[in-house]
């Protein structure tokens, strides 16, 4: 194994001009010679698509579980030849409509066949996909219609009436909506009263024809152009180009095949993370590369799981939240198993971890104990994943310890954004010494650190830290209609993703705080508050956390949503028989939870000023629909604010007192 896994490919340079200084420019030992490009016969993602079906026509592509009336079965399989003859009629139905190369075409509906045979029609005949996001509501639905000039839609059949609701905003823009099933004789009516057509999605498909000849591709074409939710102001629209989008790919590739075992025709991916979001597409496109097969959830969180167990796949994309829960239950388990199971998974999960501190790789680490003990923690992810990845926010450190060491899967912690087209760095899924950090930077990326003075981060220091800024090959090309907005973030090549990184000695990067997320106490104090809440998300007693200041006060306060198991629990030692929203209104219950939390933060060496003197407590997780979250569940400060205002005035007024 190398001793540090990056490159120095340029030397850092000092601060000029009102320019902060800047560190060395570093690269993936696996691009030292060059970053990884797109090969000359390669000019669409359509291309990967296409000569998958060549080489395996009747392999299972895309499945999801047969309904009955009570229960949902077994997956039910379509091959890549079906999906390339549907993806084909789409294409030419699109052209029929109107729909010409380099226009714009909707996508809006949770993960399904139809979301991918849809995606794979736009890039037959030269299309850009918008995704129209699931869960941010009308109103950003009609922004994006208008701003990214949308002409048709494809459109889960839940969703027609959202369409539908803004369509006299969007009919001047919007012509065509195809139904992801079917479409009622009252909502094609309505769409006709505004110039727009309305079609199921066989009706759609009846238009189409498999012997028509695609337009050509180029890699320069608009493959996407995903808006980002923001955490304020209006969404931003990604322009990804198809180079970029391939590249991205291929690096997926690229890495897997040089460090673990790339996906091949008998890997089943579970597709839960969201299509309108470009880490999934870029998953679901590298696996549909590769011949392997995708298998949608149900769309509910409640039986997300129960799906996992249906189609047993052997690679799993997650977010820390699902990770959380899965090793929230596995412990639970554990926990009503009795003394003797409890101690022998106890020694087994020291004796693995000991072995992969070492070096050893996941397979060789305690292969005794895989068998005995560990074989039924994996059955918590179906049994058979062999890659576990995670994204889109930081994975704490115990949980990611705990699926290395239990899941008898490597796992790849990584980190990237939208306009970095998914993944800029990751992890070795077998480096155990890489726990904790995002890894190394992709094969198609090279990066530094940039100095923020006003936050004391030095790159040029001995332990570097800065804004972590990107250049290479799947950057993304500016934001659609707003130069404005791509010139602040990208400077002479530079990509400045605001986000703060450390260099670690073996080349891996860790994120340790966002740029913008930070603010002063009136006493002068600076306040690195998502570093504050990943510590106080170690207590057990909580579910989330939104930990609140500013420099008019000299303390923080928060709203926490609480375990509803933690907090009942506590009724019963304390004989309250009070339900759980009355719970999370009772005083003692609120002082339990602000005491453990506190206590919790002084374990992990927070300092005075970053404990919490009053909390509120919300029985109601924090959720897309009250605008609360964006859809990757990061938090939405300034909205936050404004939901729980009169809360936090009420936890000042209470907190004041108290200290008089």
């Amino acid at each position: 194994m190398p001793e540090t896994f990056t490159v120095k490919v340029e030397e850092g340079r000092p601060a000029t001009d009102g320019k902060p200084s800047a560190g060395p420019v570093y690269r993936s030992i696996y691009a030292k010679d060059a970053l990884l490009e797109v090969p000359s016969h390669l000019e669409s993602p359509w291309d990967f698509f296409r000569d998958s079906v060549k080489r395996n026509p009747n392999s299972k592509m895309l499945g999801r579980r047969q309904k009955t009336e009570s229960k949902a079965g077994s997956y039910v399989w379509l091959t890549y030849q079906e999906v390339y003859d549907a993806a084909l009629k789409l294409g030419f139905a699109m052209r029929s409509r109107g729909v010409d190369p380099g226009d714009r075409c909707g996508i809006f509906g949770s993960n399904c066949p139809e979301w991918i045979i849809a995606m794979e029609a736009c890039n037959s005949c030269a299309v850009s996909y918008v995704p129209l996001y699931d869960t941010l509501g009308p109103n950003a639905v009609e922004f994006i219609i208008n701003h990214a000039e949308v002409s048709i839609a494809f459109v889960q059949e839940k969703k027609i009436q959202s369409i539908l609701s803004c369509i006299v905003q969007c009919s001047s823009n919007l012509k065509t909506i195809v139904s992801f099933g079917s479409v009622s004789t009252a909502q094609k009516k309505e769409a006709e009263e505004h110039g727009v057509s309305c079609f199921s999605w066989e009706e759609f498909l009846q238009l189409g024809c498999l012997d028509w000849d695609l337009p050509l591709k180029k890699k320069t074409d608009i493959c996407t152009i995903m808006y980002t939710s923001g955490t304020t102001g209006d969404p931003k629209g990604v322009v990804i180009k198809n180079e970029a989008f391939m590249a991205e790919v291929l690096s997926v590739d690229h890495i897997l095949m040089l460090t673990d075992r790339v996906a091949a025709e008998d890997d089943v991916y579970f597709s839960f993370l969201p299509l309108a979001h470009v880490y999934d597409q870029i998953m679901e496109t590298y696996c549909i590369s590769k011949g392997s097969s995708i298998g949608f959830w149900q769309g509910d969180v409640r039986f997300l799981l129960e799906d996992v167990q249906a189609l047993q796949p052997t690679i799993f994309c997650g977010v820390p939240r699902v990770y959380d829960r899965i090793c929230a239950g596995i412990k639970s388990r554990l926990a009503s198993a009795g003394v003797l199971r409890s101690t022998l998974f106890q020694y087994a999960y020291n004796y693995k971890l000991k072995y992969l501190e070492k070096g050893l790789p996941q397979h060789k680490a305690a292969p005794l104990f895989d068998r005995l003990v560990f074989d039924k923690t994996k059955q918590a992810l179906g049994g058979r994943v062999r890659i576990l990845l995670s994204g889109a926010a930081p994975l704490p450190r115990h949980v990611e310890e705990f699926m290395r060491v239990t899941s008898g899967s490597t796992l790849s912690q990584g980190y990237g954004l939208t306009e970095s087209c998914a993944g800029c760095f990751t992890a070795i899924g077998d480096v155990y010494s890489m726990t904790g950090t995002v890894g190394v930077p992709m094969t198609t990326i090279e990066a530094r650190l940039e100095s923020v003075p006003e936050m004391e981060y030095d790159a040029l220091s001995n332990v570097a830290r800065g804004e972590i800024c990107l250049r290479g090959n799947t950057l993304f090309s500016g934001y659609h209609k707003r130069e404005d907005l791509t010139k602040e973030v990208m400077v002479d090549g530079w990509f400045h993703t605001g986000d703060i990184g450390e260099w670690q000695p073996n080349g891996a990067m860790k994120i340790i705080d966002r740029k913008k997320n930070i603010f002063k106490l009136s006493q002068g104090e600076y306040i690195a508050v998502e570093n504050i809440e990943n510590k106080y998300l170690q207590c057990p007693l909580i579910a989330s956390i939104w930990v609140y200041g500013n420099s008019f006060e000299s303390f923080l306060v928060a709203v926490v949503v609480p375990e509803r198991k933690a907090i009942e629990d506590w009724a019963v030692m304390h004989n309250v028989s009070d339900d759980f929203k009355s719970l999370c209104d009772n005083l003692k219950a609120r002082k339990y939870i602000l005491d453990e939390l506190n206590s919790t933060g002084q374990k992990l060496q927070l300092r005075g000023f970053e404990l919490l003197k009053a909390i509120h407590l919300d029985p109601n997780p924090f959720d897309v629909e009250r605008d609360l979250i964006t859809p990757t569940f990061k938090l939405k400060r300034p909205q936050l604010l404004k939901y729980y205002k009169d809360h936090i005035d009420q936890l000042y007024r209470e907190a004041k007192g108290a200290m008089q």
